[in-house]
């Protein structure tokens, strides 16, 4: 595996404040935010904040993954099965979004910043699996 615990606690604090922001932002302000925005603009924006979503839920539980790695609770081999892959596809790492001036703000913020941290996890995705494939 890649590095220490401390590695991934960047990683980890990211997202989960992302993960707290997106919630707050569902909870608290989409609603305000779509009571202007025609029909076809409310539901891009369902959309997009469920790209956020998992965006943000596939990368937590990938540092999970890793985290139980550090602890000796599963193998680096299991780490970098299918089981506990980085998925999300498609939907994932496409970049659109933020630049639709159509979305509030803060939801374009959101898709910005949750697709560079995916696309930063899926990077160590491909070092760790690399460094297991190397290993074995």
């Amino acid at each position: 595996m890649i590095g220490n615990p401390t590695f991934f606690n960047g990683p980890y604090d990211e997202t989960m404040a992302l993960l707290i922001e997106a919630r707050n932002y569902i909870a608290y302000h989409e609603s305000i935010d779509q009571r202007k925005l025609p029909p076809h603009v409310r539901l891009q924006v369902s959309y997009e904040s469920m790209r956020v979503t998992s965006r943000l839920t596939q990368v937590m539980a990938w540092l999970l993954a890793q985290k139980a790695v550090h602890a000796g609770e599963i193998t680096p081999a299991q780490a970098a099965s299918e089981d506990y892959a980085l998925s999300g596809g498609d939907i994932c790492t496409d970049p659109a979004g933020p630049e639709n001036e159509d979305l509030p703000a803060g939801l374009r913020s959101l898709l910005e910043r949750s697709h560079r941290l995916y696309m930063r996890v899926a990077r160590l995705d491909e070092q760790v699996r690399r460094s297991v494939a190397l290993a074995s």
